[in-house]
């Protein structure tokens, strides 16, 4: 990777913590993100604090997909990414009103140590919660001012009044009368004037109160009036993090935190609906359960929370103790409740369901759903020739950019819809997995003429890279490779030209074809 010059200038710049606060009061607000960037990769904290206490734009996003050679940011660099946000909301100077780390997190203990999922989760509820510690310490160090000042105040006003008698001396007593007088009805009238604003607001909060009033949006306006900086991550839950979790987002005061991919894990039901009833509805993309216990009645009972997120298109189980296979009483009902619950998310693009063990239902889920899907992973799934016969006629087939058929048994019965669904998305697959699928050479040679529309012969080779690279070879059969280049052609757009950028080609890592 070649550096352009403001990078190596700005790795030099920031190789010098100590200097950090003489030569930032004169960096221009255009060098910032350079600046920042050349911290994260040199691992300078000190100088990450320094440049996000200052940030003068009104957003920062940190994370994201890297360019080739670019790491994750150190755990160190993001504690002082995340400290100096807090020390920022009390300084006039930084401008910062949304934070974006979403996709910062890399796995835990991975090489340059970055901070996992986990991890930045906990840390970002930590800041919240202790955000709000600290504007309510301020908020009580401000009254106790105030208070000081209207004591001297009033104080200062006594003295006044006792310096105004003695010059006056006692004066005439009819006199003293007529003021008392005066001043008792003062007290009425004013008296008067604060019960009558007090049922006026009492008046005006009913009003509010009322359905249609738009007081439920002047509340949320009331309670969002100060947020100073909304915080915006992808969000790792489980038992160990979820009081946090709970704490932070049910939490007011300057940071607001905000959800845009949910990861759950090993938590109950229960603990779900509460989670997904305190997120900001506003926003959440994703949500993704693994190793719940949810059952198909868990499973239902969510379903309908999850469809009031009117962003949500993507949707990932994977192991959540689903299982069709048994003959319970109530198992049609549930799975109808399940396909109710998924036709109501409407703008569901990704669906996941791994180890749920659903034969003969995939029809029944997937064909109440308004939208084609365009990522669809069904791993480990007990797939029948029905369910993927209904799949090569269905309205995703065609749709379909990612596809997972893995550890599925896959045989003579299948092959015709393997062939159909292959034909159907030729024009939009880019992903292919059916590794652990059984596939032998002889269904694969007979295989060959549907995948021949989605890659060219070069990235079906025997080469480390190609797609067949490591599947053992049966008695006499000496690589499928050597029957494939006359059944495989790259097609041709007109005039000659080859056909790369007229659709995504399958690339080569995405197709995953293994013996089972």
């Amino acid at each position: 990777m070649v550096l352009s010059l403001v990078s190596l200038c700005a790795r030099e710049v920031v190789s010098d913590h100590s200097s950090s606060p003489s030569w930032l009061r004169w960096v221009p607000r255009e060098l910032y993100g350079a600046l920042l960037q050349a911290a994260f990769t040199s691992c300078r904290p000190l100088a990450v604090g320094e440049l996000v206490h200052r940030w003068p734009e009104r957003t920062l996003r940190v994370g994201g997909p890297r360019k080739e050679g670019q790491t994750a940011p150190n755990r160190l660099c993001i504690q002082a990414l995340l400290l100096a946000v807090v020390r920022g909301l009390s300084d006039q100077r930084c401008a910062l009103q949304v934070l974006d780390l979403c996709g910062l997190q890399g796995d835990e203990g991975g090489l340059g140590d970055p901070m996992g999922g986990w991890s930045l989760t906990v840390a970002l509820c930590t800041m919240v919660v202790q955000a709000r510690a600290g504007a309510q310490r301020a908020q009580r160090r401000e009254g106790e001012r105030e208070r000081k000042r209207f004591s001297a105040l009033e104080r200062e006003r006594d003295v006044k009044r006792e310096r105004g008698r003695w010059k006056n001396g006692n004066g005439d007593e009819a006199r003293g009368a007529e003021s008392n007088g005066l001043r008792m009805g003062l007290c009425v009238i004013l008296g008067e004037e604060e019960l009558v604003r007090g049922v006026r607001r009492r008046m005006e909060i009913e009003r509010k109160r009322e359905p249609g009033s738009g007081g439920v949006r002047q509340e949320a306006e009331d309670l969002t009036s100060d947020v100073l900086v909304h915080v915006r991550a992808d969000i790792f839950v489980n038992a160990r993090s979820w009081e946090r979790v709970r704490a932070a987002l049910t939490t007011l005061g300057p940071l607001k935190l905000q959800c845009r991919y949910l990861r759950v894990e090993e938590i109950s039901v229960s603990s779900i609906r509460t989670l997904l009833d305190i997120l900001p509805h506003q926003g959440l993309l994703g949500i993704d359960i693994r190793y719940s216990s949810l059952g198909v009645a868990g499973l239902a009972e969510l379903l309908p929370q999850i469809s009031t997120f009117p962003a949500l298109n993507s949707l990932r189980l994977h192991y959540c103790n689903l299982d069709f296979r048994r003959d319970h009483h109530g198992q049609e009902e549930a799975l109808r409740d399940l396909s109710l619950g998924l036709a109501k998310i409407q703008v569901l693009r990704r669906l996941s369901l791994t180890a749920l063990r659903l034969p003969g239902q995939l029809r029944v889920l997937l064909s109440s759903l308004p939208q084609p899907l365009e990522i669809l992973e069904l791993p480990y799934l007990s797939l029948s020739p029905v369910d993927l016969a209904y799949l090569s006629c269905s309205h995703h087939a065609s749709s379909l950019q990612q596809l997972d058929l893995s550890e599925n048994c896959l045989d003579e019965s299948t092959l015709p819809s393997i062939r159909r669904l292959l034909s159907q998305a030729s024009s939009s697959l880019q992903h292919l997995s059916l590794s652990g699928c059984g596939l032998t050479d002889g269904l694969l040679e007979r295989l060959l003429p549907s995948l021949g529309g989605l890659l060219s012969p070069q990235e079906l080779g025997s080469g480390p890279e190609s797609a067949l690279h490591g599947r053992p070879h049966g008695p006499g059969e000496d690589g499928c490779e050597n029957a494939l280049s006359p059944s495989l052609t790259v097609p041709e757009s007109p005039g000659g030209l080859s056909a790369g950028p007229s659709r995504p080609a399958l690339q080569r890592s995405a197709l995953r074809l293994a013996a089972g």
